[in-house]
């Protein structure tokens, strides 16, 4: 091989069962994304035997803080595997692995930025979510130890985009299993051991963000998906990057905006609110990561089928998968419904905590059915090259499917009411997505150029879209 450098795979979701592919590249990435998740989890849970609702509230408004910086990093990573997919579906590996290589440099650069300007904004973004006293010291501490980590996280869900793109969904899977197992393993070392406390939570996070880089740097090394680290690569591939990863990033920032704002308006129902909402945030991640997971798998088997001009199996591949999250929902809603007390005791939730907590449960169901639909026209919009919708209905769902609903349950039913404006909101915008995600398919395949034409255009330099289709914006 002329660079000396292990071959990027071929495109493997072009041909096959396109159940089977969505199946397998969703249930191992929901155990890696899980994975992360679960730190988060963990450490939230251990907080919280700590046996004050302040500390658990501060450590929720830290994580809706830090979201911001981790919204940057999906949206990198959402940029890094639709290009380097499309260009493994058209058979172009030097580009591959060239734009593999620039996502990673400047991912690495941009994240560093964001994590600094968090770090000098904490203070007036925690208290413009309703941190206060003992909450917002602890949040800051929790921020100052954290925030230098980003850098960290942006290279691991980096690596594990890359390894999807590839199709090697086991080798992403375990990137994110190594720094949950760390975690597992540190967290009670460190708060009871130590007797660090939340401090010891935050340095556990960072150590299992240096997990997800040792073993995501191996996996992308065995194939050959980062080759040398050229500067004028690098500035050259930014603008590819820039178009997905742009409206990809303004896409993930919509559901932090909606996060900080219902924090705001769960604060005026004391700690214990803010607690539950807390626990609510880190626990339907896990419970509902599955949904996370499968938008993020079917990204790559969008763009190789598109890539090998394969739009039957594209609109196959939407098909199944909003069965398999009507499946997945249910499953996970019914388990959530039958434990909810002892989940609730479990973080230590008493009173109006665990009545929210336990309305949640019964209700939250539906919600992320709604929010899966949403996550499913995202990845079609993110790897076809329309990303501006779903950064649209995204912004749209955070605000006028958010605020107005939100507002108006607070007024009406309390803590309760806003939980239930917030499932409003998921319905119309979760069926709006996925409609348009089938309508965009259509669209593209009416504009389609011939196989030969697209790979050759596909192939070129840093070219954010295959030839013949629109830039991102409306089709008409």
């Amino acid at each position: 091989m002329p660079d000396g450098l292990p071959p990027v795979a071929t495109g493997r979701f072009v041909t096959g069962s396109i159940l089977r592919h969505v199946t397998v590249m969703a249930a191992t990435g929901s155990v890696g994304l899980m994975a992360i998740f679960v730190v988060d989890l963990l450490s939230l849970f251990y907080v919280s035997k700590l046996g004050d609702p302040q500390l658990t509230a501060a450590v929720g408004f830290a994580a809706i803080v830090q979201f911001f910086a981790t919204a940057a990093n999906i949206g990198l990573m959402i940029a890094a595997g639709a290009l380097v997919g499309r260009a493994v579906g058209a058979g172009n590996r030097a580009a591959a692995r060239r734009l593999a290589t620039s996502a990673l440099t400047l991912g690495s650069l941009v994240s560093a930025l964001i994590a600094l300007l968090i770090f000098a904004l904490a203070e007036p973004l925690l208290g413009l979510i309703g941190a206060s006293g003992e909450a917002l010291r602890v949040a800051e501490l929790f921020l100052c130890i954290t925030l230098p980590s980003n850098v960290l996280l942006a290279a691991g869900m980096l690596f594990t985009g890359l390894l999807r793109a590839v199709g090697a969904a086991r080798q992403a899977m375990l990137v994110t299993l190594a720094g949950a197992l760390v975690t597992a393993f540190l967290d009670p070392l460190l708060i009871f051991g130590a007797g660090l406390g939340v401090a010891g939570a935050a340095i556990t996070i960072c150590v299992a963000r240096a997990t997800f880089v040792a073993v995501g740097l191996y996996g992308v090394t065995r194939h050959g998906l980062l080759g040398p680290l050229r500067l004028a690569d690098a500035a050259a591939d930014a603008p590819a990057l820039a178009a997905v990863a742009g409206p990809a990033v303004l896409t993930n920032l919509a559901p932090s905006v909606a996060s900080a704002f219902l924090a705001r308006l769960f604060a005026g129902y004391g700690a214990d609110a803010v607690a539950a909402a807390a626990v609510i945030d880190r626990l339907t991640p896990v419970a509902f990561g599955g949904l996370f997971a499968l938008s993020g798998a079917i990204g790559p088997i969008l763009a190789q089928n598109w890539g090998a001009g394969r739009f039957d199996r594209m609109r196959g591949v939407l098909r199944e998968a909003v069965r398999v999250t009507l499946a997945y929902v249910a499953s996970v809603w019914l388990l959530l419904a039958l434990a909810r007390a002892p989940l609730a005791a479990l973080f230590g939730l008493h009173g109006v905590a665990a009545d929210l907590f336990g309305f949640f449960c019964l209700v939250g169901g539906a919600i992320w059915f709604f929010n899966g639909l949403l996550f499913l026209g995202n990845a079609a919009f993110n790897n076809l090259g329309f990303p501006v919708r779903s950064t649209l209905l995204n912004w749209a769902r955070a605000t006028l499917g958010t605020v107005p609903p939100a507002m108006l349950g607070a007024t009406l039913y309390g803590p309760r009411g806003v939980v239930a404006g917030m499932g409003l909101g998921a319905l119309v915008f979760g069926v709006a997505g996925i409609l348009l995600a089938r309508r965009t398919v259509d669209r593209l395949e009416a504009k389609d150029l011939p196989v030969p034409e697209r790979a050759r255009e596909t192939a070129h330099r840093a070219a954010p879209l295959p030839a013949g289709h629109p830039h991102p914006g409306p089709v008409s």
